[in-house]
């Protein structure tokens, strides 16, 4: 029987910390992508995840996705309101309080990613109650087959070792669906929509990749020598991708930016996170370089097929999250887990598994979300109406503004009025 061990629970409680961080920074990263008018919607969209979704995971998510039978596809209510969970019941050597207060961080930023493809053009009630359904319907069944013991995880074993398929396939596939669902935004293809605020998006993607430090090595639950090379592999995968995602830049722009290396940090991340338990170092710089040049080379896909992920999370997290589960298939050592991918003389059956078990997270999490935004579409719409998208959902929506911009010729104590004509040169600026 396993006992309490107070290193791995400080660990773990550090890692959860680390995990609830990166959906504030996904807040920067997504809100420094948009444009001015709409900066707040677009912060707002990840926080109100924090607000949602702990309610849930209390009353039955944990529940749904941590009990039950093995081989079911849906967990059951036998810890719902976390009935029989105290603080002396462990998982491994760790409480269960703490296991279930880490994987709530999951649940929280895996919704949120998903709000990054429908910037700029969604109402917020109708994205606060489908972080509730999708959660319910999608999430915590997928996390349940992948992680709680179900049936994909006893007809396949896929390897996930922090959530290639069930946070990044996952979340990746809903974004898509709904981005079909909700439709392009206006200007879309024809209008220029730059990011206003690149700072925001570099200051989002470094909280990111620091929590994603906690995020990868604390899914080992444990403090020792696997969570360590997750680590590592972490930080060299994540350098890697930025290395490659700026290759494809400057090969194919002429120049290397801020915005192509906050998402190459990104995509890095998100490919090492099912994979970085079981490559080597060697194998993860590999691994980085593969996913920063695809995943620079997809996001341009939107374009030409004519969907509109705004923020890129089909391009980085679906695509990122489907290299790095399938190349375990590949590049799995079997001197760190046993799992021995085809380079290392494995054979197929991993990279088989590993590709069914994609798949499948892929195809389930994209047709549910597509019925269920399809659904609120029709029902409560999904969509601002024009007038609000042209003018920013913020002062609509949330009665505020991210940028106040006097327009009365008054100035801040300590700061001298401007001459006439450098007040007008300022309008014009910020116009």
């Amino acid at each position: 029987m396993e006992e309490l061990s107070a290193g791995d629970t400080a660990f773990i409680l550090i890692s959860a910390a680390m995990v609830l961080l990166m959906t504030p920074g996904l807040a920067f990263f997504y809100g420094g992508m948009v444009r001015a008018k709409s900066v707040l919607n677009m912060i707002m969209m990840s926080f109100i995840a924090l607000a949602t979704i702990p309610v849930i995971w209390v009353l039955y998510g944990y529940s749904l996705t941590f009990s039950g039978g093995a081989g079911g596809f849906f967990g059951n209510f036998a810890k719902a309101g976390l009935s029989g969970v105290t603080p002396d019941s462990l998982v491994f050597t760790i409480p269960e309080f703490a296991f279930l207060a880490f994987q709530l961080m999951f649940a929280i930023i895996t919704v949120a990613l998903i709000s990054g493809a429908i910037a700029d053009r969604t109402k917020f009630g109708t994205w606060a109650l489908f972080t509730v359904l999708w959660a319910t319907l999608v999430y915590f069944p997928v996390a349940h087959n992948v992680w709680g013991g179900g049936w994909l995880a006893t007809t396949f074993s896929p390897v996930d070792f922090a959530g290639g398929t069930a946070v990044h396939i996952n979340a990746g596939a809903a974004a898509l669906a709904l981005a079909l669902v909700i439709g392009p935004r206006m200007g879309f293809k024809r209008d220029p929509m730059r990011p206003h605020n690149l700072p925001f998006v570099i200051l989002g993607a470094g909280l990111l990749w620091f929590g994603w430090f906690g995020f990868n090595a604390g899914s080992q639950l444990a403090a020792d020598g696997i969570a360590s090379i997750m680590l590592v592999n972490t930080a060299v995968c994540t350098a890697a991708a930025i290395l490659g995602w700026l290759l494809v830049e400057v090969v194919r722009d002429k120049s290397a930016t801020t915005l192509g290396a906050a998402s190459g940090a990104i995509a890095g991340l998100v490919a090492i996170t099912p994979s970085g338990a079981d490559i080597t170092p060697v194998s993860a710089i590999i691994l980085g370089l593969v996913a920063g040049v695809v995943c620079a080379l997809a996001v341009g896909l939107k374009y030409k097929l004519g969907y509109d992920d705004s923020l890129d999370v089909v391009g980085v997290h679906l695509v990122g999250g489907l290299i790095g589960s399938i190349a375990i298939g590949f590049l799995a050592d079997a001197a760190l887990r046993g799992n021995a991918g085809l380079l290392d003389g494995g054979g197929v059956d991993l990279l088989g598994r590993q590709t069914i078990s994609a798949v499948l997270v892929l195809a389930y999490s994209f047709v549910v979300t597509y019925v269920l935004g399809l659904i609120l579409h029709k029902t409560l719409g999904f969509r601002v109406d024009e007038d609000t998208e042209l003018a920013g959902i913020d002062q609509a929506t949330h009665a505020e503004t991210a940028y106040e911009f006097s327009t009365t010729g008054g100035s801040l104590p300590g700061v001298s009025k401007p001459a006439p004509a450098a007040a007008s040169q300022e309008r014009k600026v910020h116009a």
